[in-house]
């Protein structure tokens, strides 16, 4: 693993101003919302500030206007993707029968299909991960987000602290390598665009307006990145309400009218945004799971819809990656080889398949090389090392299979940086790498993309010893990018 300088001559030699920036730090980030409950210790009347990183993230600049300048072509390929329904059906249909959270979907899926969509227009707040591949320079894809993509909110503010810290660091001169971000105010509006779509296409039968429904998890701490996201839409729109439900909440409350009109509580729906509900955690019985599936059949929007939920999947990632699958879905050549480009080697491990048997022998006996990667959404879920090893053997020879994916591992460039953690008194001075996130705002239908827009991006940064870096498991921090 190659390293690279931060912007910040490091280590601060000066501990008394290290202190200082850490304590300014604490409360700049609170003051400013970038904040969420305590897992260990939760309460609706606390907060606490989120990790981040002390002074922005190296970035190279080609790199980073590639992955936002590709952003809107790899919108438009999900969305295809989503609404190719039998690409999709075949792509998964190994892993339904050894996964049952992908068996359930695809089932809402197939019932939805069968009864005919009620509401055909979806909405996506995508976004797409990259890290910097050392050996080459380039970006690599890590996994494309389409359900609950979580912190575009809290990273549109902290480049602001970042901008703060070089200033106060003697660094003026280069506040400007650090971009701002517009996720926020980029997906309030597009939320917002979705909700006037089914508002001048749905004349409601009430004298209130309908709402906008956030499906949330049972005491949820990442209520920052959330409640910033709520306020910027009633910013926008103030005559807009949102409202918070749990998927059991839904489930004991949800009613269809005419039409399929989805009401909670006797409010109207116009909106539904999924912060939740992408694993199994969500759905502690057929409560939670009927929840889901009325939803799909309602007329409300939704964000996403189950479709565009399954095109997310690591499986459908992998499949994109064939030779000649791709060509299927994009037809500019350029576009083809920049999706392409960007890229890096996924493996099937489906049963039956010499190529596949191959593969895992490799990763059994190298397995450094590669990920070992299920059809699970937000973090922790990943095996890396020695576990792979492990588990391939165990598998190998198991219909489990065709539950997962390999990929090859991305070695980006390391560098020091110090990491503030809430609950330690001093930040950890530590190697650290870096993920990029692209931000990504589709409307569209069966038949066409209605808005398809980049709208931001974010940065996250773990300790280079960790294999995973996920903030809201507790492994990765927040961070903003210095461009070079």
């Amino acid at each position: 693993m190659s390293s690279q300088q931060l912007c910040v001559p490091v280590p601060i030699k000066d501990k008394e101003f290290l202190a200082e920036l850490v304590e300014k730090g604490k409360d700049w980030t609170l003051l400013h919302g970038i904040a969420r409950r305590s897992k260990d210790h939760f309460s609706h009347d606390t907060i606490t500030f989120a990790p981040f990183l002390l002074f922005p993230s190296t970035f190279p600049e080609t790199e980073f206007k590639k992955a936002k300048k590709i952003q809107t072509t790899l919108n438009q390929l999900m969305h295809t993707v989503a609404h190719d329904h039998q690409f999709l059906l075949n792509s998964l249909s190994e892993i339904t029968n050894v996964d049952p959270f992908m068996a359930r979907l695809v089932q809402i899926y197939q019932e939805i299909l069968t009864e005919g969509v009620t509401q055909k227009v979806s909405l996506g707040l995508f976004r797409s991960d990259y890290m910097v591949d050392s050996p080459t320079g380039t970006i690599k894809q890590v996994e494309f987000n389409t359900i609950a993509s979580s912190f575009g909110a809290l990273t549109s503010i902290l480049p602001n602290w970042h901008r703060q810290v070089l200033s106060l660091c003697g660094l003026h001169d280069k506040i400007d390598n650090i971009p701002l971000s517009n996720t926020l105010t980029g997906y309030a509006s597009g939320i917002l665009q979705a909700y006037d779509l089914y508002h001048s296409r749905i004349r409601s039968k009430s004298f209130v307006s309908p709402a906008i429904l956030f499906v949330i998890e049972d005491n949820g701490f990442n209520v920052g990145d959330q409640r910033l996201l709520e306020f910027e839409i009633q910013r926008q729109a103030p005559h807009v309400r949102v409202i918070r439900r749990s998927l059991t909440d839904i489930g004991n409350h949800l009613q269809l009218g005419d039409r399929r009109r989805l009401y909670i509580t006797g409010i109207e729906i116009a909106i539904v945004y999924y912060r939740a509900g992408y694993s199994p955690a969500a759905y502690y019985s057929e409560l939670e799971w009927d929840a889901r599936l009325q939803m799909e059949r309602s007329l409300a929007i939704k964000c996403p819809s189950v479709q565009y939920q399954l095109a997310g999947s690591k499986k459908i990632q992998q499949e994109l990656a064939r030779p000649g699958i791709l060509e299927k879905f994009i037809t500019d050549p350029e576009e083809l080889i920049a999706v392409r480009d960007v890229f890096t080697g996924l493996y099937s491990l489906d049963m039956n398949d010499p190529k596949s048997d191959d593969t895992i022998r490799l990763a059994i006996d190298e397995p450094s090389k590669f990920v070992l990667k299920p059809q699970r959404e937000g973090g922790g879920n990943n095996l890396y090392d020695e576990d792979i090893s492990e588990y391939l053997k165990k598998i190998k020879t198991s219909e489990e299979r065709h539950a997962w994916i390999l990929m090859d591992k991305i070695q980006p460039p390391s560098f020091k940086n110090y990491i503030v953690r809430p609950g330690f008194t001093e930040p950890t001075f530590s190697d650290v790498v870096s993920e990029l996130g692209i931000f990504g705002v589709t409307i569209g239908d069966f038949e066409k993309i209605i808005l398809n827009n980049q709208v931001g991006h974010m940065i996250r940064t773990k300790e280079s010893s960790s294999n995973e870096g996920g903030v809201a498991i507790g492994l990765g921090a927040l961070d903003s990018v210095y461009l070079q």
